[in-house]
């Protein structure tokens, strides 16, 4: 014959077990708690620096370019403009846009001077300012950031971008890097061969 417990005995041991079922569910919700806040912060920091808003930096306009200073680049075989970007302007600046001074010129010598920017990670380039020939600059029309387009209108930004300042969407290396490129006429896509 089995003993039954009186039920008074039942109720201490059933209020026991609830306790050390509350007690170790405290303990794994404590410590699952801490485990996911630590995650959740990491986490939070990680969408923080992720999703922060991109701030571009004020722009200083440059001395207006000299022709000792100008590099060719090469655009492509059938562009009826030669373009060139001049040394002394070319700086990468603490929000990841290379920018430069542009000069196209026509084959009847006529000669177009932009200040311009590219900005790798958004495969984006902007026109800042117009030079003219007493070397003064003109704040551009339409001064915003559109997309670098591989087309015959703008295929200089898209070589310039491509074949020396862009790896992806990350920088390729500093400003001495992609003039040593630029100088010595050896785009990106050849470098990496090597």
């Amino acid at each position: 014959m089995a003993l039954i417990p009186s039920r008074s005995i039942q109720r201490r041991f059933a209020r026991r077990q609830l306790q050390r079922m509350l007690v170790g569910a405290a303990v794994i919700a404590l410590l699952a708690g801490c485990g996911s806040i630590g995650t959740r912060t990491r986490f939070a920091d990680q969408l923080d620096e992720d999703t922060v808003a991109w701030q571009e930096i004020a722009v200083q306009l440059p001395p207006a370019p000299l022709a000792a200073n100008l590099l060719p680049i090469d655009v492509n075989v059938t562009a009826t403009q030669r373009f060139a970007v001049d040394q002394a302007a070319l700086k990468l600046g603490d929000d990841g846009v290379v920018r430069y001074t542009m000069v196209a010129i026509s084959q009847q010598g006529a000669r177009n001077v932009s200040y311009e920017g590219i900005r790798c990670a958004s495969r984006e380039r902007k026109l800042y300012a117009i030079g003219h020939p007493d070397g003064k600059w003109s704040q551009a029309r339409n001064s915003e950031w559109l997309p670098i387009v591989n087309d015959a209108a703008n295929r200089q930004q898209a070589a310039l971008a491509n074949d020396f300042l862009c790896v992806g969407s990350a920088v390729a290396g500093n400003a001495d890097d992609m003039l040593r490129r630029i100088r010595r006429h050896e785009p990106l896509n050849q470098e990496q061969m090597r």
